[in-house]
């Protein structure tokens, strides 16, 4: 009881320092999330950004002046507890971001499974680059399908026509979070014995048929960037059910390190495995430290453990979060059908239920597309490409193929761009953003 005590006062205390700091010193709100009054034509209408309220400032106040870590530690542990058990998963393992994420368990699966150099993972030729970049990172060669216009996701029809006795996994990742048909991506795994890998940076909480879509895939990530579902500063985490191949991506997290003890077990003596000093080398007689032991040629993904306890609190928000992100998404797209002609947004499948990451907007050419974006910035309202549109047209990515191959990829950067779905859009941002395209000169 003592300790529930002490860290209410904590908190009050933390608390009463911000009310007085926003009272004398005029600190603002949240950047980029909550507005103290919106004022049309002079707010920006960010893209996204934090759901932050207090909360966050706390934990991320008691995590640096009271917390036992500076790097992960015990509030890094609690998060991927939590996460794993909203997200319905058997193991979690944050880092620092979601292309550590995407690059560290590329890096497991391929060990896990014993896939060799040059093995050919299937992956959509439009999307973000760290989607692509870590399949030949890992020495694994991307075999990249056109996509279809109607969801802007890779076009499942071409998938089997790529598919070689190389192919190892289909790399899904879901545009602006939302899903292709899955069923028929699973039939393709199941008839080729190939694996689903789900690049989730886009998508948490959209789900398939009643379930997350990280529940069909052998391993997925997940990004707590600001513009993310939630924001844990900088942060990303990789999920599985399988023991063996999240302890293979810790380590690779971790230096590449044998040992696996996380949070308040590097407290005890012997670690979790009861003989920490022991001779591990089998090429050295000496006692070896558990810790110093390295299976695996790694890097140091590790997340702050200020991170941790900020996403502990955003994960109790995920589902208002979720819900709200819905509603900007609709409301914003049927702005733009009723007052921009001949545009269109793309379609849900029947068994989607999508978490929209931003409100995708297909234009009819790109003179109206440039016409749109620069009207919206022009008045303050944030636009986003479709990402990099075909990966193959950027200079980085020009020699893992010819992106005169993949045409309908081709329309994106013409025709594709994206503005908010922010959860934190009020009806004075969505009045503002109705006033901004009555206004458009078509």
């Amino acid at each position: 009881m003592s300790k529930i005590i002490e860290q209410d006062n904590i908190d009050t205390k933390i608390q009463s320092l911000i009310d007085l700091l926003r009272k004398d010193y005029k600190v603002p709100g949240y950047v980029y999330s909550q507005y103290e009054k919106f004022i049309p034509g002079i707010t920006p209408v960010y893209y996204s950004g934090p759901y932050f309220n207090d909360l966050e400032i706390i934990a991320s106040v008691k995590a640096m002046l009271i917390g036992k870590w500076m790097s992960a530690g015990e509030n890094v542990v609690d998060f991927e507890k939590s996460f794993s058990k909203k997200t319905h998963s058997l193991f979690s393992c944050m880092v620092n971001s979601g292309s550590s994420a995407n690059l560290a368990m590329m890096a497991g699966l391929k060990k896990h499974f014993d896939w060799k150099d040059g093995d050919e993972i299937i992956v959509s030729s439009v999307g973000f680059p760290t989607t692509v970049s870590v399949i030949p990172q890992n020495g694994l060669r991307p075999i990249f399908i056109d996509i279809e216009l109607n969801t802007l996701n890779f076009d499942i029809d071409l998938i089997e026509e790529k598919i070689t006795n190389k192919t190892r996994a289909i790399f899904l990742s879901p545009v602006l979070g939302n899903p292709p048909d899955i069923d028929k991506i699973l039939e393709l795994c199941e008839q080729y014995e190939l694996k689903l890998i789900l690049d989730n940076c886009d998508s948490l909480g959209s789900q398939w048929d009643r379930k997350f879509l990280n529940e069909y895939a052998v391993s997925s990530s997940c990004s707590f960037y600001a513009a993310h579902e939630i924001c844990t500063f900088e942060g990303g985490m990789i999920s599985t059910n399988d023991r063996k191949l999240i302890d293979t991506i810790r380590s690779i997290t971790t230096w590449g390190r044998g040992c696996v003890c996380s949070g308040i077990e590097n407290l005890l003596p012997n670690g979790v495995c009861n003989h920490r000093f022991d001779k591990w080398l089998e090429n050295h007689d000496g006692l070896i430290d558990h810790k110093y032991y390295f299976l695996n040629m790694g890097y140091n993904l590790k997340p702050l453990d200020v991170c941790g306890a900020v996403g502990v609190v955003q994960l109790e928000k995920l589902d208002e979060i979720c819900l709200k992100r819905k509603i900007s998404k609709k409301t914003i797209c049927g702005l733009f059908q009723k007052y921009i002609d001949g545009v269109k947004i793309p379609s849900i499948l029947k068994k989607s239920n999508t978490v929209w990451f931003g409100s995708p907007i297909i234009c009819k050419t790109r003179q109206q597309k440039d016409k749109l974006v620069k009207h919206l910035e022009a008045n303050k309202i944030q636009t986003r490409n479709y990402f990099a549109g075909n990966i193959l047209v950027h200079l980085g990515y020009q020699h893992l193929g010819n992106y005169e191959n993949y045409p309908i990829a081709n329309i994106v950067l013409d025709r594709v761009f994206f503005v908010g779905a922010s959860p934190s859009y009020n009806k004075d941002v969505f009045s503002y953003i109705e006033k901004v395209l009555k206004e458009f000169n078509q």
